[in-house]
């Protein structure tokens, strides 16, 4: 399968829609201004799910790849993530990333070399972020908690490599939602052990020794390596029925 050209979405020159729904200060200036166009925005908000559910609705027992998308292709990452990403297509399992570069340029490459489905769900941002090359079913939103909503609605698993803030927003939020029972459990790895030790020794001996988490919710994510140990987790609960048919992983 060849790969399409390289797509980018519009430039951003204003504020974005993430940034106009949470802008609160123009109320001393303005003060009717937000009575008057938030209850509207809803409606584009609420076209955000509907285009989404529409699009994704076919899909079962996708996996998640997040990731910085700073990674260059001669980052070792890259690399892991191409090969993680193609064992997991090869086993039936869609792979649906942010759709921009880096990590998830990785993602979607081995989803293409696995001959698996290969998703892209970008985001609206203030620099120009455009559609990696690899993506073969994309999606573009202006709201970054429909977007994130897409992702756990989807997904029966979260495969988390080196990346910022981003991606630390994306696994604690996955944490959180199984924790507090809000989603079915499902599989969170970590990719990369080395980059990662460093957050999970904090975990363990800072926020579990001080009883801000269970001992228990350490077992909550994995870390990992080799791709194989991703695949193998990743198909062990989907043998053991923690699938995901886009209808009930939501509770």
């Amino acid at each position: 399968m060849a790969p399409k050209e390289m797509r980018h979405s519009a430039r951003q020159t204003g504020p974005t829609a993430d940034e106009q729904l949470l802008e609160s200060a123009a109320i001393q200036e303005r003060p009717d201004a937000l009575r008057k166009t938030d209850p509207w925005r809803v409606l584009r908000i609420m076209g955000e799910f509907v285009e989404g559910f529409e699009k994704l609705g076919d899909i079962q027992d996708a996996v998640a790849i997040f990731g910085s998308a700073r990674t260059r292709s001669d980052d070792p990452h890259y690399q892991l993530a191409v090969d993680t990403a193609r064992l997991l297509a090869e086993a039936g399992f869609p792979i649906i990333t942010g759709g921009g570069p880096g990590i998830m340029e990785a993602g979607n490459k081995g989803a293409v070399d696995g001959d698996g489905l290969s998703i892209g769900c970008n985001i609206e941002l203030p620099h120009e972020q455009g559609t990696n090359q690899y993506v073969r079913r994309s999606m573009f939103f202006r709201f970054f908690f429909v977007r994130k909503m897409m992702f756990a609605k989807y997904s029966m698993a979260f495969v988390v490599f080196p990346g910022g803030f981003g991606t630390l927003d994306e696994l604690f939020e996955a944490l959180t939602l199984i924790q507090t029972g809000k989603v079915s459990s499902f599989p969170v790895v970590l990719v990369g052990t080395a980059y990662w030790q460093g957050l999970v020794d904090w975990l363990r001996h800072t926020l579990a020794a001080e009883g801000k988490v269970d001992l228990a919710d350490l077992e909550l994510f994995h870390v990992t390596d080799d791709p194989a140990e991703v695949l193998r987790i990743i198909r062990d609960a989907r043998n053991n029925g923690a699938t995901n048919d886009g209808e009930t992983h939501y509770r």
